[in-house]
């Protein structure tokens, strides 16, 4: 059966399909949050509080193993292109993470 048009003009899904919502892309900046000096971290996902236990639990990214971390920033994007080119620039961006982590009140430490 073909889709059919509603009165809007919009085309309906099939029965029995929900419609495509575009799963959100993060990009974030977190913050150790335990004893030592302060350091960062910036990557991307699409779910955040899952990703930000898993770093919590080891299971993160290698360089955060070991530490306690928190969210200080996020942002969220349309599709993973735009998130993957948001981290990569965030991460060359020194003085931008910096901003950032004043923002959230930490001063000094590494980023």
């Amino acid at each position: 059966m073909a889709d059919k048009p509603t009165s809007a003009g919009h085309v309906s899904p099939p029965r029995g399909l929900k419609p495509h919502h575009p799963t959100p892309n993060y990009v974030y900046l977190i913050a150790t949050c335990d004893a030592g000096q302060t350091r960062s971290y910036v990557g991307w996902t699409t779910d955040l509080e899952k990703r930000l236990a898993a770093h919590n639990a080891g299971t993160g990214a290698k360089s955060t193993r070991g530490r306690q971390w928190r969210l200080i920033h996020s942002e969220v994007f349309k599709t993973r292109g735009e998130a993957m080119a948001r981290e990569y620039a965030l991460k060359k961006d020194r003085s931008a993470r910096r901003a950032l982590m004043h923002a959230a009140g930490l001063d000094g430490g590494s980023v």
